[in-house]
């Protein structure tokens, strides 16, 4: 099945009202400017701690929106010149992808984030800058 850019958009549109609820808006916030996971280990205390439901929220949410794009109900294209929140949320987990998939049993875990963002050009040096960027940030902020 392939969209035709009339339906990429409409999708594109109700993608973008659905990050823009006051929960979905604080589950956004808190993984851009809190969630900076330095090891697996991190990764777990937060799946089991207090911010969980933030967690969850945010990584089902664009896994979910790239299963859109990866079985053609949205133009990739058109998903990646609209957005970039969901490289964000891969460079954080792609780290610890492998070991987090085997941890909870779960080897699909995130896999059309991983299928859409790695398609990109130049992908893992992408990721690397992202994280290297938000780490200074991050640290700066302290």
């Amino acid at each position: 099945m392939s969209s035709s850019p009339y339906e990429s958009a409409t999708l594109l549109i109700r993608l973008y009202e659905l990050r823009r609820e006051p929960m979905m808006r604080e589950a956004r916030n808190w993984f851009t400017r809190s969630f900076h996971p330095s090891s697996i280990e991190e990764v777990m205390q937060t799946v089991s701690g207090p911010n969980s439901a933030h967690f969850r929220m945010v990584t089902s949410y664009w896994d979910m929106a790239a299963s859109f794009v990866a079985n053609g109900a949205i133009d990739e294209q058109m998903f990646t010149d609209a957005n970039g929140e969901h490289v964000i949320v891969f460079s954080r987990m792609e780290p610890y992808l492998e070991e987090y998939r085997a941890k909870m049993g779960n080897s699909k875990y995130l896999a059309s984030l991983e299928t859409i963002v790695m398609r990109m050009p130049d992908a893992k040096a992408r990721l690397a800058a992202l994280r290297e960027r938000f780490r200074s940030m991050a640290t700066a902020g302290r």
